[in-house]
């Protein structure tokens, strides 16, 4: 069927309006009938976030995420567009968008009063329906509601006295639209005042005109708690008005945690290489996030973004990369080295406290990455285990290993040596592969030396092996060869 072109054509069609509230709940109505997922990509949020966030469009709300960094709330709210209608009709001609049935700003009226059911109408996409602005300091009143045109006033040649001389701002703008405003307590307390009105009466004033519109939008804020104390606050009787408080969370499992990444993170390569990265290795890049939002070292109030793991991940694929290209391979595995390789992606990504700042950055992003495998090793090999327990005891299955280093023998394992050297060094240490073996099956080759390097990491956090920093490598070796001159020597 045709679309029409005018409001004669379009009140033939049985052009019925609803506003954008109508709208979003009707739509969402028949996704659920259709059981059919709206807010796609969205992980670990089924039970919890998305339910409510479906009440509040059900009862027609506007809505406050409330969340740390990197909970997805941004990407929450722009899932709303997939409620919207393909396309609606507004008046061609008109500032803002304007329903043709019912316009609102003087133009609109003046132009549906001049046309008629001549009036001329366009299509506006879903993707056209949806605002956003970061709240920053310097956002004006003229940002978000409007001001006066002196340019618009000259051109035309009307009086200032005029409504058409107004420019309108993003809210009046995004009439019929969903407006999200992000980082909420950023906005100067004067300028939430101005959003007041528009919430609950839809009035507002423009440089002394008194102005009445009917403005159709769905208003959608996020804020980060922490930002409360730190930089602003939501001024309470704007955040009365806003209906539905819907509060976010981090991962609530390791596996939805590796889900995320997985989702997220560029893995997917140009080159020829093949980039492996074993189950194992996921898990310890996101438990490297989990221990960094437990530690005593980190800000909790801060939190650690999601964009954490993700962006860790990427720098040990690159780490990877860098090695198999100086080595000519055209596969390469994920192995400890990378995880210290990749310690910028961690140090920019969390706020520390006092006790943090004194042992350094660096220093505890590296005691983050050696809590993680500690934690991976003893979850894998200690039966029973709960975190926070001494196991050492536990590890009779390795007494093989490390009696093999208490002989004074020493493993040097470079960070850039290729994959068959890596597996010919493993080799030497009796028990070691068939350890590795039998905890990770699914492992062979170049990801069952991984395997075997991570056991000995596992057992220096677990103080059974000592191990010293290389200049392009690592030193594994006995605990007390460590404090003998030979130990010593780099």
């Amino acid at each position: 069927m045709p679309q029409a072109k005018t409001l004669g054509e379009l009140k033939r069609g049985g052009y019925q309006p609803l506003t954008v509230r109508e709208e979003l709940r009707k739509n969402m109505i028949q996704a659920l009938r259709e059981q059919r997922g709206v807010f796609d990509g969205i992980v670990g949020f089924d039970d919890t976030v998305i339910p409510q966030l479906v009440n509040a469009v059900l009862a027609k709300h506007d809505i406050l995420l409330l969340g740390q960094r990197g909970q997805a709330k941004t990407r929450l709210l722009r899932g709303l567009i997939n409620l919207l209608d393909p396309e609606i009709p507004v008046i061609d001609g008109a500032p803002i968008f304007e329903d043709p049935l019912r316009p609102i700003t003087p133009t609109g009226k003046r132009l549906a009063h001049e046309a008629g059911d001549d009036l001329p109408i366009r299509w506006v996409e879903r993707k056209e329906r949806y605002n956003e602005k970061l709240a920053t300091p310097d956002v004006s009143i003229a940002d978000l509601i409007g001001d006066i045109d002196p340019i618009k006033a000259m051109s035309k040649k009307i009086d200032f006295d005029n409504e058409e001389v107004i420019h309108y701002g993003l809210t009046p703008r995004s009439n019929r639209c969903i407006f999200a405003i992000n980082e909420l307590p950023d906005l100067q307390p004067r300028i939430q005042v101005g959003l007041l009105n528009i919430l609950e009466e839809q009035d507002f004033q423009i440089r002394g005109f008194p102005i009445r519109m009917e403005i159709d939008v769905l208003m959608a804020f996020t804020a980060n708690p922490e930002d409360y104390t730190n930089r602003g606050n939501i001024i309470t009787p704007l955040k009365d008005r806003i209906e539905a408080q819907i509060l976010t969370h981090y991962p609530r499992t390791r596996e939805e945690g590796v889900a995320i990444v997985k989702q997220e993170s560029w893995s997917a390569r140009d080159g020829e290489i093949d980039l492996q990265v074993p189950e194992l290795f996921l898990e310890l890049i996101e438990q490297i996030a989990i221990e960094a939002r437990t530690s005593d070292y980190t800000d909790h109030n801060s939190g650690v973004s999601a964009r954490m793991p993700i962006t860790l991940l990427e720098t040990v694929l690159s780490s990877m990369e860098r090695r198999a290209t100086l080595n000519g391979e055209d596969a390469v595995t994920a192995r400890i080295c990378d995880l210290y390789a990749a310690l910028p992606a961690i140090t920019g990504k969390i706020e520390l406290i006092y006790k943090g700042e004194q042992e350094g950055i660096a220093q505890v992003a590296e005691h983050l990455v050696g809590k993680a495998i500690k934690e991976r090793f003893n979850e894998q090999f200690v039966p029973n285990y709960k975190r926070g327990r001494d196991p050492r005891h536990e590890f009779l299955q390795f007494e093989k290993i490390v009696s093999w280093f208490e002989t004074g023998r020493r493993l040097d394992l470079d960070d850039n040596m290729p994959r068959k050297a890596l597996i010919d060094a493993l080799a030497q240490i009796p028990k070691l592969q068939n350890i590795a073996g039998s905890a990770f099956p699914d492992m062979k080759d170049g990801q069952l030396a991984s395997a075997m390097e991570f056991i000995l990491e596992g057992l220096v956090h677990n103080f059974r092996l000592s191990k010293f920093k290389l200049v392009t490598g690592t030193r594994y070796m006995d605990e007390l060869t460590t404090l003998s001159d030979e130990g010593l020597e780099a």
